[in-house]
């Protein structure tokens, strides 16, 4: 069975990486805890793009480097944080052995989610990624799970699911590729504009593998 997972905020904790680096990285460069409280708003969950996050973080604290020097420092800082969750990983390899086949889709750059990915050891516990920005194509539109599908030697004819925790990028988009999905709703509520609703919803990533097999 085709098992299509997000990586930000679903198989890793993307936004807890994100404050663990800026709660050391802000006030190593000068700036306050209130400069801290700000660069985790202005990160919007991850959804600020990181070239213009990191010229908004170059500007407030005044650095005297480049904001290119701020997002190399951004991009390597977060993947440095980056905990991987063990109950994830096993609940990887007992799918594996269950005969699912797990890939990774996810939007980003594909240098900073392969380094999340060889990070964290994902890259040995998946049959493949697909990654928006190598991939030409973003979610949710449906070829970048066509090509998740791909890269399982499988079809999204023969069905399968989608777990993530966008309301639109992974459920809406999964959906709309013929897949099941599992919302994790991060304590969220379904937004009532989307016309749909996820298949199912858990609160994290292993018990969503783990209540499929």
């Amino acid at each position: 069975m085709l098992l299509l997972v997000d990586l930000d905020n679903t198989l890793i904790d993307r936004t807890e990486s994100f404050r663990a680096w800026a709660a050391q990285w802000i006030p190593a460069h000068g700036g306050s805890a209130n400069d801290v409280t700000w660069v985790i708003e202005a990160d919007l969950d991850g959804y600020e793009p990181r070239p213009r996050l990191a010229a908004k973080i170059q500007a407030r604290l005044n650095l005297p480097v480049s904001a290119d020097d701020v997002l190399t420092q951004l991009r390597s800082g977060v993947v440095a944080h980056v905990r991987f969750d063990p109950a994830v990983g096993a609940a990887l390899i007992s799918a594996v052995a269950a005969g699912w086949s797990p890939v990774v889709v996810t939007n980003g750059s594909v240098r900073q989610q392969q380094s999340k990915l060889r990070h964290t050891g994902l890259d040995k516990l998946v049959a493949g990624w697909v990654i928006s920005e190598g991939a030409g194509v973003r979610k949710p539109d449906r070829r970048i799970f066509e090509l998740g599908a791909d890269a399982a030697g499988r079809s999204l004819a023969d069905g399968g699911w989608m777990i993530g925790d966008h309301p639109e990028y992974d459920i809406a988009g999964g959906a709309a590729a013929g897949l099941r999905t599992v919302w994790l709703h991060r304590g969220r509520p379904w937004p009532e504009s989307l016309p749909i609703r996820p298949t199912r919803t858990a609160d994290d990533c292993a018990t969503a593998i783990l209540d499929l097999l």
